[in-house]
């Protein structure tokens, strides 16, 4: 249901033809940057999408911008930059600004903070971060080596052969790659993550090889999401958050309808932490936590606690079955409850083999899309978590390939080479061993 309970909580005045609105996204995959007074901020294609990439309950109003926990305004006249923010990362109102009689006027759905930052927009950004990782992130991030992940040579067809032949080719080919994860594909359902799809082969020797080599063995998981052709859909609809007419829909994917996991029911949350104990036991150190929107849907619960809450204790069952050394690698996640919670988070859509998103829609597989939100995102980095730019696909077939490397350069977040190794002409294997470089451990 969308929210209402919009308030004006302040205004600024702007130069028109020069200012620029600072949107930031719900999550991930949401849309993220400055747009002129003119302009037309990214919106959601279609309903599926808005609910998968977009914050769901509150739909943007024509005209208007909206940032998830943060809105700011560059007046564009060498001014200070005026910034409304969260008071914190567990309560997230949106903020919007509407154009009045030659000024902006914000509102926002739940408390704010506001002040102006001399400086200009990008070390107002830098400054809110810092802000809002007092008391919540860790004071120091170490470098993060690279890693090899299968999902964009293989997508959810991946086998055991392909991670062991990868395995021999990075060596080969000098790709220095310290963990290798093994993406979507692996599971019989989305939500029963510890049967194997038959095809897939054998995940404890698919894990055994990998370690054997001297690295480390990572791992896709979708924790909140329950696909409706699951064993766990059909055997336990009470472990699901509930609506007015049945499971809460998580949007449809994997040519299914997809249903939250309610981890604060006693079985589904011990449920959840079996399935990363069981995973931890096959040797896996590195998980990446995929979809986890979903944990934040809103929805009857066992228990009576908001999105949020209910979301972040999802996490920490993840972290409880894990073990405290395990890596948690956010993706697809509301970005303020995740601060403290993961230590590496994706911070833009998924990139993709084509330039331009196929629906139009930036928060859709792209290139584009990955590279404007993912930059627009770098002041994130060392500051909350490592970024994940998302991976290193450089491959023939990757249109504008030399673009994608250049801004993966740019970044100082995880480097995660992702294609087929003997798909990499000359030139594709020479950018990825240059890029695959462990991550900056000083913010940006």
């Amino acid at each position: 249901m969308p929210r209402t309970g919009f308030t004006d909580v302040g205004e600024t005045t702007c130069d028109p033809r020069r200012a620029r609105v600072f949107e930031h996204g719900w999550q991930s995959w949401s849309p993220t940057g400055a747009y002129p007074l003119d302009g037309t901020p990214p919106r959601p294609a279609d309903d599926n999408i808005h609910l998968i990439c977009y914050r769901p309950e509150t739909p943007v109003p024509a005209g208007t911008f909206q940032g998830e926990g943060l809105l700011a305004v560059d007046p564009g006249d060498g001014g200070p930059v005026a910034v409304w923010s969260a008071p914190d990362p567990l309560t997230v109102p949106s903020i919007r600004a509407r154009a009045e009689g030659g000024r902006l006027v914000i509102s926002a759905d739940g408390p704010v903070r506001h002040w102006r930052a001399e400086g200009g927009l990008d070390a107002a950004l830098r400054g809110w971060a810092g802000t809002m990782a007092e008391g919540h992130a860790p004071a120091a991030f170490p470098a993060v080596p690279p890693m090899w992940c299968s999902w964009y040579g293989y997508f959810d067809r991946v086998t055991e052969n392909d991670i062991v032949d990868n395995l021999d080719l990075a060596t080969r080919h000098g790709i220095d790659a310290d963990m290798f994860l093994i993406d979507d594909g692996y599971e019989a359902g989305i939500g029963d993550w510890l049967e194997i799809r038959p095809g897939f082969g054998s995940l404890e020797r698919a894990v055994d090889a990998v370690v054997g080599t001297g690295r480390r063995a990572g791992i896709w998981v979708a924790p909140y999401l329950v696909g409706h052709g699951s064993r766990l859909f059909r055997e336990h609809p009470d472990w699901l958050v509930g609506g007015p007419d049945g499971p809460v829909s998580a949007g449809r994917m994997w040519d299914q309808g997809l249903a939250v996991l309610d981890v604060t029911h006693p079985d589904a949350a011990a449920h959840l932490i079996g399935v990363f104990e069981g995973l931890t036991r096959l040797g896996v150190t590195h998980f990446k936590l995929d979809y986890c929107y979903a944990g934040a849907l809103a929805g009857a619960r066992h228990e009576d606690v908001d999105p949020i809450t209910a979301y972040r204790r999802g996490l920490e069952l993840v972290r409880a079955g894990a073990g405290p050394d395990a890596t948690l690698h956010g993706c697809g996640a509301p970005l303020l409850p995740s601060i403290g919670l993961v230590d590496i988070m994706r911070v833009s859509p998924d990139m993709a083999p084509n330039l331009m998103p196929r629906s139009g829609d930036i928060s859709q597989p792209s290139q584009l899309g990955a590279r404007l939100t993912g930059a627009a995102r770098e002041f994130l980095h060392a500051r909350w978590w490592v970024n994940d730019p998302d991976c290193v696909i450089l491959r023939p077939e990757v249109e504008a390939r030399e673009e994608w490397a250049a801004h993966i350069a740019a970044t100082g977040g995880l480097r995660g080479s992702s294609d087929p190794i003997a798909a990499l002409d000359e030139w594709g294997l020479r950018t990825t061993r240059e890029l695959m470089v462990p991550t900056a451990t000083e913010p940006s």
